[in-house]
């Protein structure tokens, strides 16, 4: 049995739950960490919180940090209830995950490698870590894909996979990935899937953004 980690987006959330479903009916081990970017971003619109990114990543005030919750605990339910009785809520905050805080991005933290408690079931996992503190999705997926020793961490986003001058790159070499995310080539959400995505493939994981393979 090969052991995956899914990262879904919060854009693509509600319609992720079948390509989940696939992946365990393969005869796969699948852990989920999911975002909620859109739903975050447009709840903190409402409210008159200012929203503002540092390298793909989201400064986040105290005010923030209740709705990043709020927001959390939405997506976590909908997609649950999507995936049926093989999933169960995992709060990362209740369940051990540990992360580095980073104040110049607020209630905001690294997270470190961790492996949960097994789960028989699908964990759908909220990228909260112990403080509480705000972890980016991608950058928790990548962290449990090493904590668990997965074979291969897969992003379901909503970009076909990483451009380069307008152009879908088949596979890129992590080394040359961190290059070109140190010379500014990318900017938004793609720098911390990239980035993740690096991570795991210099640990030998291999990764997918879309249709983009990432390896070592």
């Amino acid at each position: 049995m090969t052991r995956l980690v899914v990262k879904v987006g919060g854009a693509v959330a509600a319609e992720s739950a079948s390509r989940i479903l696939g992946l365990r009916e393969e005869g796969h081990e699948v852990v989920v960490v999911h975002g909620a970017g859109p739903q975050i971003t447009q709840e903190m619109e409402r409210r008159g919180i200012p929203v503002q990114f540092v390298a793909g990543r989201r400064r986040t005030t105290r005010a923030a940090l209740d709705v990043v919750r709020e927001s959390f605990v939405a997506v976590n339910s909908e997609l649950c209830a999507e995936l049926g009785d093989v999933a169960v809520p995992v709060f990362g905050d209740r369940a051990g995950l540990y992360a580095v805080p980073v104040p110049p991005l607020g209630w905001v933290g690294d997270p470190l490698p961790c492996r949960p408690k097994p789960i028989l079931k699908i964990p759908v996992v909220v990228p909260l870590a112990v403080g509480p503190l705000n972890v980016n999705a991608d950058d928790a997926s990548a962290a449990l894909a090493l904590g668990l020793g997965a074979r291969r961490l897969v992003f379901l986003t909503d970009v076909p996979g990483l451009l380069v001058d307008d152009e879908l790159v088949g596979s890129i070499r992590a080394g040359d990935a961190n290059r070109m995310l140190d010379s500014g080539v990318f900017d938004g959400g793609i720098v911390p899937k990239l980035r993740a995505a690096a991570i795991a493939a210099a640990s030998g994981i291999t990764a997918h953004i879309g249709a983009t393979a990432v390896v070592a």
